[in-house]
């Protein structure tokens, strides 16, 4: 477990990480012919009345009757051009000489002229639909200048990705496509004020939403052993009974900045956890012996009655500053590393987000002579601490990752995730993260248990690739993650990988989308692995988890199986799909070894233009005879109601 090699990732990823910088952001506005006596015209535009130049030429004296047309044209014929206000209005604060800065079309030559747009804007949570919309887009071959594999995209980026499909969409796709377009315009009018203005503030509640669920059965909650019954849900407690999460968004932007905040009630019943004996064993095979103080309990092992839980957490809450093309922000925000639908390795929404510092270029980057070969160019950095952990107590972690886009339908990730540092092993400094930043070399047992430990790495790689010509039927990707080893893709037989299969329109059934997943975190490396590869490590016994759960792909350590997913897309944002998962946890990892089977069914549809139904029940059934004898079985019946209230703006003249 100590041959490290992972580091040579290091921040060879630091390379990608230098600022493009762009040209000049302001050009004149192009001269148009103006009549030397104006004649009564029409308003610009789009042009707020309250807000027009105040020293418009008018006629000397109007006429009684309706003025007649000039004998010779006022407007060259041929060239109609876009009206604008007369050379002669005042310059105020609201108006602009100069056009916005426009976003670079991630397919042209790089060495053309680039200007990023300055303003900065607020994250989309991972778990939000307009994610499964604007996917549905890519699978039908539009979205080009996605990258499905780094989220979470800002407001903005998604509205610099349409308006480059836009076209595309508009002349060539089908009623759904053009459908889930304007669906996904709609939702950042805000951000789109039209033409002629230049998004000013966007303030507000962006959505308030209440979720109902009801739980009958026993459930699993234990993503580091057993497994989990409900996945990718930011760790929230549910236990069998009535359980309520109800919670806000707020979207606050102003030029550069920007600040997001979700806010949520989380409410479940008291529940029974593991038994002493149990619990005991679990913490013993982590090499956390006794289960005694001050290790335990332990968010890893739900141990005893957890009691009724009504926490009110800030789920997401960031400020953001926008520069060239990235985002620097402080606080909680969300995370995907991946192309898959089902988990993700690097990164994920299965546990509850940390508090990190983050750099991440939201905006597609092209490096002359670079981008030629490799395409355009995202990365993204974050540092934070992980909670939940007593042995060590406190570690942190950073996480980079750079995608690449070589041509339209085919994409590429690397990334490196290290796990340091913790009270009772080493401090947290500048010098033990640059250390474990930077270190490339192989570690021994006695500089493992030291104070000069570099820290646990894993690294991933995923890719995605619309196929040629079915590249608006078809589309394959893996997602892939390995500890000890430089890449997934240097040592495939250590590796853990979520393989997968999106044929986004079955024949003679345009709207029916059909996703298949496998899974496997149980490389045939040596017989028996005993839980000690993927997600764990010998100094961080906690592994790969904040809060006790696993914030990576909920799979977890030494599982295998797959899941399914049929959908039919009944308008750009409402579908009803059925999912179907299998899971299985190696013998000798947990004795006797656990298996799942699950059964979902879930209807998104819109009541209203603003109000939003999501509702769906799922069935369970499992084993796990080292926790209950026999199959066990539960059912979630749930339904959400969320209410998207209208953003307050006030937009500019460009």
């Amino acid at each position: 477990m100590y041959h490290l090699r992972s580091g040579c990732l290091r921040m060879g990823f630091v390379l990608f990480v230098a600022f493009a910088f762009q040209s000049a952001l302001g050009q004149s506005v192009p001269n148009n012919p103006v009549p030397a006596t104006p004649q009564p015209t029409t308003p610009p535009a789009y042009q707020d009345p309250l807000e027009q130049p105040l020293n418009l030429s008018k006629p000397a004296a109007p006429s009684p009757a309706p003025a007649p047309v000039p004998s010779t044209p006022a407007l060259p014929a041929p060239n109609p051009v876009v009206p604008v206000p007369p050379s002669a209005a005042p310059t105020t604060g609201l108006i602009y000489q100069t056009p916005p800065p426009n976003y670079l079309p991630a397919y042209v030559d790089p060495q053309q002229s680039e200007r990023i747009d300055e303003l900065g804007s607020s994250y989309i949570p991972v778990d939000s639909p307009i994610y499964p919309m604007a996917m549905r887009l890519y699978s039908l071959g539009y979205l080009d200048t996605a990258f499905i594999g780094m989220k979470p995209w800002t407001r903005r980026s998604l509205l610099h990705m349409l308006n480059e499909a836009s076209a595309d969409i508009e002349d060539y796709g089908s009623d759904e496509a053009i459908d889930t377009l304007s669906k996904l315009r709609a939702y950042l009018l805000a951000e789109d004020p039209g033409p002629g203005f230049q998004r000013g503030y966007v303030t507000g509640v962006e959505s308030v939403y209440s979720r109902l669920m009801g739980v009958k059965g026993q459930t699993l909650r234990d993503s580091y052993h057993l497994g989990q019954t409900l996945v990718n849900d930011y760790g929230r407690p549910y236990e069998p009974g009535f359980n309520n999460v109800t919670g806000f968004t707020s979207v606050n932007e102003w030029g550069r900045f920007s600040l997001y905040a979700r806010g949520e009630y989380q409410h479940s019943p008291a529940g029974p956890g593991y038994s002493l004996a149990l619990a005991s064993s679990l913490s013993c095979s982590d090499f956390i012996c006794p289960f005694a103080s001050p290790n335990a309990p332990q968010d890893t092992i739900p141990y005893g009655n957890t009691g009724v839980q009504n926490p009110f957490r800030l789920q997401e809450a960031a400020l953001s500053f926008h520069v060239l093309g990235h985002e620097i922000s402080g606080g909680k925000t969300d995370d995907w590393t991946g192309p898959a639908l089902g988990g993700a390795f690097g990164w994920s929404n299965n546990a509850e987000n940390i508090y990190s510092f983050r750099i991440n270029r939201v905006e597609p980057l092209n490096i002359p002579l670079f981008s030629k070969i490799f395409g355009p160019i995202r990365y993204d950095f974050f540092v934070g601490s992980l909670k939940g952990h007593t042995q060590p107590n406190d570690p942190w972690v950073h996480q980079e990752q750079v995608s690449l886009r070589p041509y339209r339908d085919f994409e590429i990730s690397f990334q490196r995730t290290v796990i340091w540092g913790g009270k009772g092993h080493e401090p947290v400094t500048l010098h033990t993260f640059f250390r474990s930043f930077f270190d490339i070399n192989d570690t021994t047992a006695q500089e493992k248990e030291s104070a000069a430990d570099p820290g646990a790495r894993f690294t991933a790689f995923d890719f995605s690739w619309r196929l040629p010509f079915l590249r608006r039927n078809v589309t394959l990707y893996t997602d892939s993650e390995s500890h000890d080893d430089v890449t997934p893709v240097s040592a495939p037989r250590r590796a853990a990988f979520r393989p997968g299969i999106v044929l986004s329109q079955l024949p003679y059934l345009p709207r029916l989308e059909l996703r298949v997943e496998g899974f496997n975190t149980d490389p045939g490396v040596r017989p028996s692995m005993l839980g000690h590869f993927q997600y764990f490590e010998d100094i961080q016994n906690q592994g790969y988890t904040n809060k006790g759960f696993i914030f990576g792909d909920w799979a977890g350590r030494e599982g295998k199986g797959g899941q399914a997913w049929l959908t039919y897309h009944l308008s750009g944002n409402e579908w009803v799909q059925v999912e179907y998962l299998n899971k299985k946890n190696a013998k000798d990892f947990i004795a006797g070894g656990t298996t799942q089977n699950q059964f979902k069914v879930d209807v998104l549809k819109r009541l209203r233009k603003d109000i939003e139904l999501d509702a769906w029940v799922q069935y369970e059934s499992w084993k796990a005879p080292i926790y209950k004898t026999g199959s066990q079985s539960d059912t979630v019946f749930a339904g959400q109601v969320t209410f998207y209230p209208k953003l307050h703006t006030a937009n500019r003249f460009r």
